[in-house]
């Protein structure tokens, strides 16, 4: 018994089994769907800081272990604008102390961190005939006469705050704060969108028409990147009318229609419902996994409801038709399936929590989309009678096959070599404009977020009036030595070495270090003369300058003064400017690390960026690797042959190289958004090829037929069905694009051009490619019973005489 047999016969046991106890099964579908869809009321959208970053990177190690010492990389920055007048107004800074106690209690709020004109740690200094004169910005018993205000003005002139927490024109003000991962009176975990939420209300109560409130941080752009988020039902909702449309148009019947849908949303729910009883959420990331296997789901539904009304047209009855399908089509959309598995899987080489739970969450999605496909559907199709006006419609209607016909030209020697020379041509291109590719962001503001999002205008509008940017790089210089290293004049020139270094670096706005706090504070005591702006040579000196910057709390050192904290203010967060400042903090360390001095990067949002482009660009060798190999497997186990694997793997490599170019002629980078994309495509693309290669090896070990003829057959019987699938999927993911969420609508324009083109490549390289390589028309031949082949080319045959293509087995999603 040849292994084809042996393969038919299980497939066959399994489908009598389902159908024997069909009821029951789908009352206990039912049932499982009904509880998980309760389940999936309980789930949560969480976007917690510490899933979103490489945990066990280099810097992050770094970024964990002063997280409490120093301002950590999760601020919040609210700056008020005063549209009528300056900061020193009696009503500004009523609606400023507001803001302030505002934020100060907001929950997760590390109450020391917190600082305005209003808060005891903003304090100014002066040289006076007697010595130093400081104080705070404003007194605890300021009550807004005009002598206090200026006064306060006086003060803020006289201070350094100008530029950090007051704008440069005097007209905006703002509160800053650190907010923590865990809520140190609860222990729970900060909700994000929550305090997200709570700074809006803060925003809707200070705001009017003569005060422009800002609002900017980790945690607004995550809340208003999940409020976007949320919108994905829209799309959803779009998706499912479009897809509906194409189903009728294809099937020609509202019953088949109604069956493909409700099937195709089962694994939805089911991955829903399963979520919070395995303890996970959804994240803004991946929120679109649901919206993409329910999509998958259609194309796999499509197959099997093709597959039983081409069985109906034949004159099987309604039950021996899905039970033949499902004999047919159980192997082929497992295989398929594992591809899609092997697509999602491989994308946990990513060393990031939330793209884990990516990888799980469609891993799920899959798992119960082969039960469902499986064991709901076909016994549901027992069930169903063709719609009269769809028989009537269908019956006696001969296909036309002139533009297969047409191309199946392209399995021929001479022809296939334009295909091949035009993927050679696109190949060199596709690798000139992929070098181009960056990793990282390539924008300012969040990239995540459109251009003109109120998050990114309240960025671009913070950065413009303020001379501190948005972007911190800390690097945390650790000193070795008992009571207060920090004081040692050596170690501080060393450390004024390394700030001059920063300075001098393109992208760098500013630099705030202890050595030029140090040597102002020397400055100040020599009664500001311009030439005592230097680190003093005595221990003496150097701790009266460290004594002041302790009144700034631990923004420029630990309690125990032998850790420092330099803070790189870069001018933007593009790629190029993180890999560049980067490169030459590891240079300045690689030759000034000693027993003395450590340089650890690093800390800040900035610090997060790198370690994250760090872990994308250490993963896509491993991604791309892992993937690729994994499917050249699958291939090699289902066809046995080098040349077959060759003939599929080609195309997709080909479709993965112009992926990365047209990533970088649309200026997307590489990142934790779009790094999935390849592996999803690759998984889903493979299909195609998968299906019509083993129709056209099917027809070259049946019968005594030409490569042409055999991808003719292929295409006639497969191909229809190959390009609507591709079509369902395109149009679905292709409804992102219109998104409020920039990501999305990236990931949206990706996995459109990857399925469309992946069938390109199947239908227009793979034949040629085969005509190449397989000149000999030698398929590896597996020896089949004669029963098994004549009862399928039987089948096929009479169906092929009616005019429909057999399309008994999945032809790709």
């Amino acid at each position: 018994m040849s292994s084809e047999q042996k393969k038919m016969g299980l497939t066959r046991v399994l489908a009598r089994g389902v159908f024997r106890f069909r009821i029951t099964l789908l009352v206990v579908m039912a049932a499982i769907t009904l509880a998980l869809g309760f389940s999936a009321s309980q789930l949560r959208v969480d976007a917690g800081f510490m899933k979103m970053i490489p945990l066990s990177h280099e810097y992050m190690g770094t970024f964990l272990d002063y997280q409490g010492e120093f301002v950590g990389a999760n601020r919040i920055m609210v700056s008020l604008r005063n549209e009528d007048g300056t900061v020193f107004d009696k009503e500004f800074l009523a609606s400023l102390k507001q803001a302030t106690e505002s934020v100060f209690y907001l929950d997760g709020v590390e109450r020391s961190s917190v600082t305005s004109m209003f808060t005891p740690n903003v304090r100014y200094s002066e040289v006076v005939e007697e010595g130093f004169v400081g104080g705070n910005l404003i007194e605890a018993d300021y009550s807004g006469t005009e002598a206090e205000l200026r006064e306060i003005r006086e003060r803020t002139l006289k201070s350094s705050w100008v530029g950090q927490i007051v704008a440069n024109d005097l007209r905006s003000a703002m509160v800053v704060a650190t907010l923590q991962e865990v809520n140190p009176d609860t222990g729970e975990k900060i909700d994000l969108q929550a305090v997200a939420n709570k700074l809006e209300d803060i925003r809707s109560e200070l705001e009017s028409e003569s005060l422009e409130v800002n609002i900017i941080g980790f945690s607004k752009a995550m809340g208003d990147i999940a409020n976007g988020a949320r919108g994905v039902l829209v799309f959803f909702a779009v998706a499912v009318v479009i897809i509906a449309v194409l189903l009728y148009w294809y099937t020609r019947s509202k019953r088949l229609t109604l069956l493909t849908l409700v099937t195709a949303s089962l694994p939805v729910v089911w991955l829903l419902g399963l979520l919070p009883l395995l303890g996970l959420s959804l994240d803004p990331m991946s929120i679109l996994v649901p919206f993409l296997i329910f999509a998958i789901a259609v194309s796999h539904a499509v197959q099997m409801c093709n597959s039983w009304k081409l069985d109906v047209l034949a004159g099987a009855d309604i039950r021996t038709a899905a039970e033949d399908s499902l004999t047919d089509l159980v192997v082929p959309s497992v295989v398929a399936l594992a591809a899609n598995v092997l697509g999602f899987l491989v994308i946990a080489f990513v060393d990031i929590q939330m793209v884990h739970e990516l990888a799980i969450t469609a891993t799920l999605g899959v798992g119960v989309m082969i039960l469902t496909n499986s064991l709901v559907l076909p016994p549901l199709l027992s069930f169903t009678r063709m719609d009269q006006h769809a028989l009537d419609r269908l019956t006696g209607k001969g296909s036309h096959y002139w533009f297969w016909e047409k191309l199946s030209i392209l399995a021929t020697t001479p022809k296939a070599w334009v295909p091949i020379v035009c993927a050679l041509a696109l190949t060199g291109y596709g690798i000139y404009q992929a070098d181009q590719m960056h990793v990282g962001d390539l924008g300012d503001g969040v990239p995540e977020l459109r251009d003109d999002a109120r998050y990114n205008q309240d960025v671009r509008a913070v950065t413009s009036q303020y001379s501190v940017g948005v972007d911190v790089l800390q690097v945390v210089v650790e000193a070795d030595g008992d009571n207060m290293p920090c004081v040692q004049p050596e170690l501080m020139q060393q450390l004024e070495e390394f700030e001059l270094f920063l300075r001098q670096q393109p992208g760098v706005a500013s630099v705030g270090a202890l050595p030029g706090f140090v040597k102002g504070v020397t400055q100040n005591y020599a009664e500001t003369n311009p030439k005592w702006h230097v680190v003093p040579g005595n221990r003496a000196q150097v701790a009266q300058g460290v004594a002041f910057a302790t009144r700034d709390g631990s923004t420029l050192m630990n309690t125990a003064c032998d850790a420092m904290a330099i803070s790189v203010f870069l001018s933007d967060h593009k790629a190029e400017t993180i890999s560049g400042i980067v490169t030459a903090i590891k240079a300045f360390k690689s030759v000034y690390d000693n027993d003395t001095l450590t340089y650890r990067l690093a800390s800040g949002n900035v610090g997060v960026m790198a370690a994250t482009n760090e872990a994308v660009t250490a993963a896509n060798p491993w991604v791309n690797g892992a993937l690729f190999a994994s499917v050249t497997l699958l291939c090699l186990a289902m066809f046995r042959s080098l040349r077959i694997s060759l003939c599929i793997i080609l195309p997709l490599a080909l479709v993965t190289l112009l992926c990365n170019a047209f990533m970088s002629l649309l200026g997307i980078g590489l990142k934790v958004n779009t790094l999935p994309v390849i592996a999803l495509g690759v998984g889903s693309g493979i299909d195609y090829g998968i299906y019509l290669f083993e129709r056209m090896k099917h027809e070259l070990d049946a019968r005594d037929c030409s490569i042409q003829e055999a991808f003719f057959e292929a295409l006639k019987q497969r191909g229809t069905a190959s390009a609507f699938t591709a079509l369902t999927m395109t149009v679905s993911v292709a409804t992102w694009y219109f998104s409020d969420l920039k990501f999305q609508a990236d990931m949206g324009i990706l996995l459109a051009f990857m399925f469309l083109v992946n069938l390109f490549g199947a239908i227009l390289l793979l034949p040629a490619i085969a005509a190449v390589l397989f000149r000999d028309r030698s398929f590896a031949k597996q020896p089949e019973e004669p029963g098994f082949v004549a009862e399928s080319e039987s089948k096929r045959t009479s169906i092929a005489q009616e005019g429909f293509p057999r399309s008994g087995v999945y032809s790709g999603n």
